[in-house]
């Protein structure tokens, strides 16, 4: 790979990115990586933070100069890594969030049922690479981790990857939310290999530590707030009430791409075919804010409702519980809601029993700090050892980091 760069980002979190020419900038100039730029990287958190506008391209980005960062690093300790390599491992990193539905996690799952993010991108990826003549296969093999010098995927998969190196540092950069403001360049330099595996020096054990609290403090601040989870069941009950109505034979208007997928089941195999990749890949954020715009007129109440709360963000209340809610409780609150309604105003024809689940639903959010089944961070110390974390660190506990943290929540619509 030409070490010469064909082009430089200035990116308000990390600088000067500079972009090889070549194959990774054919990758980003391609529609399918140019789509990220219109798909917010925190999808409706914008809601609560405003600043947290920033979209999934410039993530990506972000990502890719922190392995080159990384890689820099290794190289400087001994650790050969060659340019083809190198360039596969940029490759891998700037694709490994292009399946992203619009709105990101808001919407995973459900414009797409039953195919995750990953799957999409690996989808893509697979096009790209035929596209390129086969120049991606060992962007891809890293990927899946079929490669085998495995610190090259846990530079881009790992409980310390450069993915969550730059998307703490930026999400807490455009919320505004300081806990998020990591020593990714620290944490960086103290990387090494050992075995095949990436592991931290000892010297960098206080680093990482504050990575492990400020994820843990940015997802029940940010990604969890409440407000957020509000807007996010929001909007997944709106795409639910229209996947409703068309099955029940109504016309809803909304774009060719976005109504294939909406009537359409598809599953993985599916985006092996490149029309079904461009379907995908013609769908970003403006285009769902445009469909909801519209159906907040629709002759359906349900419908109109929804979308008008979220247009103009009269968010259902989300109220958090640290026990289970019982059946009993949640039945009680949807009975008083209908009955308020009804009393309230004659809509007890157009909203029942099956249409107030639309408006109130519960459920259950969890957050693990560190999941060891994901891969250990391992550290090296000086005299060559290599330990988990936990044995060595004096400040992190184990059963707050790894056990699952579970929260409940009932979320009530505030229909005018």
């Amino acid at each position: 790979m030409s070490v010469k760069s064909y082009k430089i980002i200035n990116d308000p979190v990390h600088g000067f990115i500079n972009i090889p020419g070549g194959l990774i900038m054919n990758i980003i100039s391609h529609r399918f990586f140019q789509r990220l730029r219109e798909i917010k990287q925190l999808g409706l958190t914008s809601l609560v933070y405003p600043g947290a506008m920033h979209s999934r391209l410039i993530h990506a980005l972000g990502s890719m100069h922190l392995m080159k960062e990384a890689i820099n690093v290794l190289r400087y300790k001994g650790v050969p890594i060659d340019s083809e390599e190198e360039e596969a491992a940029l490759c891998a990193i700037l694709l490994h969030d292009v399946g992203h539905a619009p709105y990101s996690h808001a919407l995973e799952g459900v414009i797409v049922e039953g195919v995750s993010h990953e799957e999409i991108s690996l989808s893509i990826m697979h096009a790209l690479n035929r596209e390129f003549e086969g120049a991606l296969s060992l962007a891809i093999d890293i990927f899946n981790d079929r490669y085998s010098r495995h610190f090259l995927h846990q530079l881009v998969s790992s409980q310390l990857d450069v993915d969550r190196l730059d998307y703490l540092r930026r999400d807490s950069f455009f919320s505004g939310v300081a806990e998020g403001m990591i020593g990714s360049e620290r944490i960086i330099k103290m990387l090494n290999v050992v075995d095949n595996n990436l592991v931290v020096e000892q010297k960098g054990i206080y680093s990482v530590e504050k990575f492990l609290i400020s994820r843990r403090l940015m997802y029940w601040q940010v990604y969890l707030h409440k407000t957020v989870l509000s807007a996010e069941r929001l909007i997944v009950s709106i795409f639910r009430r229209v996947r409703e109505l068309i099955f029940s034979g109504s016309s809803i208007k909304m774009s060719s791409s976005l109504s294939f997928f909406m009537i359409n089941r598809c599953n993985a195999s599916h985006f092996e075919c490149l029309d079904v990749l461009d379907k995908f890949s013609s769908l970003d954020d403006s285009d769902i804010m445009y469909s909801i715009k519209q159906w907040q007129y629709s002759s359906d109440y349900t419908l109109s409702s929804l979308c008008k709360m979220l247009v103009e963000r009269n968010l259902p209340k989300l109220t958090i519980y640290s026990d289970p809610i019982s059946m009993f409780f949640y039945e009680q609150q949807k009975y008083e809601m209908l009955t308020k309604l009804n009393n309230n105003r004659n809509i007890d024809a157009v909203i029942g029993k099956s249409d107030l689940n639309y408006f109130i639903e519960m459920g259950e959010i969890s957050n693990r700090g560190y999941d060891s089944n994901s891969g250990e961070i391992k550290i090296l110390d000086k005299q060559g050892n290599v330990s988990d974390i936990y044995l060595l660190s004096d400040m992190l506990s184990p059963k707050a980091f790894s056990n699952i943290t579970k929260k409940y929540f009932l979320c009530t619509a505030n229909l005018k």
